[in-house]
């Protein structure tokens, strides 16, 4: 800031090193203390299993949902054994109380709405299910590899 009065009156300058210096020194503190959060991945460690849990593919729990006709809820399986809409989350339910990995496969017919697949991985997430993976056709039919 200046001031002039006339040719040769007074000027007055103000010094703002001292204030850029502070505004400086507040920087770099605020710098130093704000936390960085950590990066990296979220690893899952095995959990070893329970004494009632079987070992093995048994532990993999499918449901599939099968196409029964125009305007019909498709049909339900749980590891190939029947289940109705009603009953799904209880089943569920019982089968991950006791389980250290929660994930379920879900396997629908080509014709089957996306409407009740949902709905299906809604009953799972609410069962519990932490994981939800999607099956298809194709990911079920392996070709062999061309030499």
């Amino acid at each position: 800031m200046s001031m002039a009065t006339g040719s040769k009156g007074q000027t007055s300058d103000m010094n703002v090193t001292p204030l850029i210096d502070v505004l400086l020194v507040l920087l770099i503190i605020f710098m130093v203390v704000t936390p960085v959060p950590p990066k990296g991945l979220a690893a899952m460690m095995p959990q070893p299993p329970q004494k009632d849990q079987p070992a093995g593919p048994e532990n993999t729990v499918v449901v599939q949902l099968m196409e029964r006709g125009l305007g019909q809820e498709p049909t339900l399986k749980i590891n190939q054994e029947d289940a109705t809409w009603d009953s799904l989350q209880g089943r569920l339910t019982d089968v991950y109380k006791m389980r250290a990995e929660k994930v379920m496969f879900v396997r629908a017919d080509d014709d089957v709405a996306f409407q009740s697949v949902a709905k299906a991985i809604d009953i799972g997430h609410a069962s519990g299910v932490e994981k939800i993976g999607l099956i298809t056709f194709k990911t079920e039919v392996t070709k062999p590899a061309r030499i």
